[in-house]
């Protein structure tokens, strides 16, 4: 098994996302990339621990390869927003690929030069790509959020 980790707005969609992708053994959402150890959902809110939404994706690389989790990573966000997706703002909702491996890293930097390239979007792609840190699970009230409320996505 292995882990990917991505940071694409309000993990509770992202998460449901993952979790349909064969292969993919288990997403949990958390946070990653701040200052803060053990942070709440609360501290993220305030936008001043530097972490962002993520979910972490366990995944079987024999049934699903990472460049497919890119590919579905790219499809169900907007990689042009500056901290922000949807009705969310803040440095919490940003667009990040945290890589756990070397290999990770140069999957990543070519699929968004790939993108950036295709002119897909008409603005520059600003998905940030860096090394994996602490994954702070999130409270379980956040885990398989859309899933236990009956919900297909995000509501505003």
């Amino acid at each position: 098994m292995e882990l990917a980790t991505f940071g694409a707005g309000c993990f509770w969609g992202i998460e449901a996302a993952f979790r349909q992708v064969e292969g993919v053994v288990d997403a949990s959402v958390g946070y990653m990339g701040g200052t803060l150890e053990n942070p709440t959902y609360h501290d993220v809110c305030t936008d001043r621990t530097g972490h962002a939404e993520v979910v972490q994706v366990t995944f079987d690389p024999a049934r699903v390869s990472y460049e497919k989790l890119l590919d579905v990573f790219w499809q169900i966000h907007d990689p042009t927003q500056l901290n922000r997706q949807g009705p969310d703002y803040g440095r919490q909702y940003r667009s990040v690929i945290f890589f756990h491996s070397p290999e990770q890293e140069a999957a990543a930097r070519a699929a968004t030069a790939t993108l950036q390239a295709s002119n897909l979007f008409p603005r520059p792609i600003v998905t940030e790509t860096t090394p994996a840190s602490a994954f702070w699970r999130a409270e379980e009230y956040h885990q398989r959020y859309l899933e236990k409320r009956g919900l297909p996505i995000c509501h505003i």
